[in-house]
């Protein structure tokens, strides 16, 4: 890593020496200017971590000099201390702070006060450029992961493709020589095919959750509940269910996002209550320790909440597929939006008795219309 980079601004040489001395035991770089014009060159070319500016210089004083770094992009925010002799009274002072100084010294000083006020601008700028390597770095892996994505797409589905349509093709012209042990096994594979295609789909909207924006507006969650609640209707018209939908409640959430979490939740509870004769779901609202939650609430198969740990990762399956199939990946996405929005999500169970889905959105608190 380079060493962060000072630039010392002084008319005068001698005072320049006295900052480059008290300076120079520091793992810094140091540059002087002896005036604004030859400052301002030196930052075209140069990242200063901290600018020590005298205010009383010939041509271009101190504070036009900060008024000049504070307009260009690259010094915008560049953090500067003003060291003066001259401009001592609370109104210099307070002018200099206007100007956008991140801190006044006055004339004569103690050096281990200038000393400390330097190393935690130091201190500070190194931890911004460790921030901004390991954001540099984290769009470096999602632009691999996008890759990633995007090859496990396409060159996964193609030979998935050959696989599914040449079982049927056998099955459709070799039928007779194959017998009915022969079709079954081509069946299975067919299934098998098809299925690996469902994971690949499911992983990959994982992924782009993952990746996607945050675009955060008011909307009524119980209205979203209601709307999904209806598109699983239409799937499945024969199911007679009892539906309970709480009253009008708004939030500051991303719809979108928010949408395929009803729609996990929800058709959760729509499948593990199907083998109940009497059943029941529910979306609601309500208080947990004074914080706002909402629930998908079901009285189906429920869970053993010993394995409650296992719910929210991918592939974690706490039912056989034969009994109720699914990716296993549902619970993963809900969770990962949930997280997005600076939310909580956990669930309250039994064997035979139903489950219970919470979830927060803060900064959304759910307020009724």
């Amino acid at each position: 890593m380079t060493k962060p980079k000072i630039l010392m601004v002084d008319d005068k040489p001698e005072n320049l020496l006295v900052l480059e001395r008290l300076l120079r035991h520091l793992p810094v770089e140091l540059y002087r200017a002896a005036s604004g014009n030859e400052a301002l060159m030196l930052t075209l070319h140069h990242d200063f971590a901290l600018a020590l500016l005298d205010i009383q210089m010939p041509e271009m004083d101190g504070y036009e000099l900060a008024e000049l770094l504070r307009q260009e992009e690259k010094t915008a925010k560049m953090p500067f201390i003003f060291v003066s002799a001259i401009y001592t009274e609370h109104i210099n002072i307070f002018h200099g702070y206007e100007k956008g100084a991140f801190s006044y010294i006055v004339k004569p000083f103690k050096p281990e006060v200038l000393l400390n006020k330097v190393k935690l601008f130091i201190d500070m700028y190194e931890h911004e450029q460790e921030l901004h390597r390991r954001t540099e770095e984290l769009e470096a892996a999602n632009k691999e992961l996008e890759a990633f994505s995007y090859s496990v797409s396409h060159d996964l589905r193609a030979p998935l493709r050959a696989i599914d349509g040449f079982s049927q093709a056998l099955m459709e012209d070799y039928n007779d020589k194959l017998g009915e042990v022969g079709c079954d096994y081509l069946t299975r594979v067919r299934a098998a095919a098809q299925r690996m295609g469902t994971l690949i789909d499911a992983l990959l909207k994982l992924s782009r959750i993952s990746r996607a924006g945050l675009n955060r507006s008011a909307f009524d969650i119980s209205a979203l509940a209601e709307s999904v609640l209806a598109d699983i209707r239409e799937s499945d018209p024969r199911r007679e269910i009892d539906v309970e939908i709480g009253a009008s409640a708004m939030v500051q959430a991303d719809p979108h996002l928010i949408r395929a979490v009803l729609e996990n939740l929800l058709n959760n509870a729509w499948k593990y209550s199907g083998k109940c004769e009497v059943t029941k779901i529910e979306f609601g609202l309500c208080v947990h320790n004074n914080e706002t939650c909402y629930f998908v609430r079901d009285k189906g198969a429920g869970f053993d909440m010993a394995y409650a740990d296992k719910l929210f990762g991918a592939f974690q399956r706490l039912h056989k597929e034969q009994e109720y199939p699914g990716t296993g990946i549902g619970l993963a996405t809900v969770q990962r939006i949930v997280h997005r929005h600076g939310g909580r999500i956990w669930a309250q169970a039994a064997v035979g008795e139903g489950a219970t889905f919470y979830f927060t959105l803060p900064n959304g608190e759910g307020q009724g219309a």
